[in-house]
């Protein structure tokens, strides 16, 4: 491999809420250091993203996530080709694609482990449309090696910040915690947006909770909330990860029966379990080892209001709450920003996963190369 230089990779990303395709087109340094040139949200069309959930609920067949991953990978092509269009081929294309199951869980069959993963998004596909090296499928390779596969973005948290706790709050939420004198560690803290957006178009007809709006309208049931804190997830020692499996339709179905009547109160408490849920895990797991000096906010729910207010009233006042954008690097893109940091790492063979992150016996090189 020739001497590590300034490559220009376009990270492609569809998170757990399957709201849009990110792709990033950056510039990732030999220093780790990566910078957005531009970004466009791609949008499933409808039928593919119906097809998406399905697969979410176990409700298809093997015929019809065989022609999925591709019809996938075709939407993922896509979104690279708008970038591509602008700005001309990449040096590389680094695609987490679209995680359909994930099963962390260390059980056996006839001796070996079941733990495993499935990113749909045919990478040989985005390789043909765009013309580009595909690199993707990076989850697995952890998993491999012990792991449980995610958190990834870990590994770009600590390139870029320093003495934080760096929070996404997706489909699901997870933090990394950086500090200066221990190794970086992370998990995810349990349901991120993913209640609050199923509940949202359940009762409003929205795909969304726009801006907390409908959650600062409401009042939050301390009852509720506290019951539903009770949930086994939260009280796992870290290395952990969860997923849509866990928090699923029949999940949020059952916590319904003893929600409060006023709907706008169901979604004031679901973005309130959101919020004291990441603060009870850091009382939890972070904070009698480690006090941060901030919090940075990413993803999605860096937009909602309701869930930052939220964490500011229930964290310690003498720690900061930001978002991404304060330090320069977007709250919409950055998860594929850390990708498009993947993919470079994977291209120069640089250990890419973080073992106190994901559990992994061994740092090891994630991502399979489409030429």
């Amino acid at each position: 491999m020739d001497e590590k230089r300034t490559l220009r990779i376009i990270g492609l990303m569809s998170g757990t809420s399957c709201d849009s395709i990110d792709a990033a087109l950056c510039e990732v340094n030999p220093d780790m250091s990566c910078s957005l040139i531009s970004g466009v949200n791609y949008e499933y069309p409808p039928h593919i993203r119906s097809m998406l959930f399905q697969a979410f609920k176990g409700d298809i067949s093997v015929k019809d996530l065989c022609r999925l991953n591709f019809l996938t990978g075709e939407c993922f092509a896509a979104a690279a080709n708008l970038l591509i269009g602008e700005f001309g081929k990449p040096d590389l294309i680094a695609s987490h694609g679209q995680t359909v199951y994930h099963y962390p869980y260390d059980r056996k069959t006839d001796d070996f482990s079941e733990k495993s993963t499935l990113q749909i998004g045919e990478s040989s596909v985005i390789a043909e449309r765009t013309g580009c090296l595909t690199i993707s499928d990076f989850r697995t390779r952890d998993i491999a090696a012990g792991g449980q596969g995610a958190p990834l973005v870990c590994f770009a948290d600590e390139k870029w910040f320093k003495n934080s706790l760096v929070q996404n709050i997706g489909g699901i939420s997870n933090v990394t915690v950086i500090s200066d004198n221990a190794p970086t560690y992370g998990f995810d803290t349990g349901c991120g947006n993913l209640m609050i957006d199923y509940c949202t178009r359940k009762l409003f007809g929205k795909p969304y909770d726009k801006d907390g709006e409908i959650a600062l309208s409401g009042q939050v049931s301390e009852s509720w909330l506290d019951c539903l804190l009770q949930d086994e997830y939260y009280f796992i020692q870290p290395p952990k990860t969860t997923g849509r499996e866990y928090f699923s339709e029949n999940y949020i179905e059952n916590i319904l029966k003893l929600a409060p009547n006023d709907d706008a109160d169901i979604i004031a408490t679901l973005a309130a379990l959101t919020a004291k849920s990441i603060v009870q895990a850091y009382e939890r797991f972070v904070f009698p080892s480690f006090t941060p000096e901030r919090v940075i906010v990413g993803g999605g729910g860096a937009y909602n209001k309701a869930i930052m207010k939220f964490l500011r009233g229930y964290l310690p006042q003498g720690i900061e709450l930001n978002t991404h954008e304060d330090f320069g690097i977007s709250n919409n893109y950055k998860e594929a920003m850390a990708f498009a940091l993947l993919g470079y790492c994977a291209y120069y063979g640089i250990p890419n996963n973080l073992p106190e992150c994901t559990g992994a016996k061994k740092r090891v090189v994630m991502g399979k190369f489409n030429y």
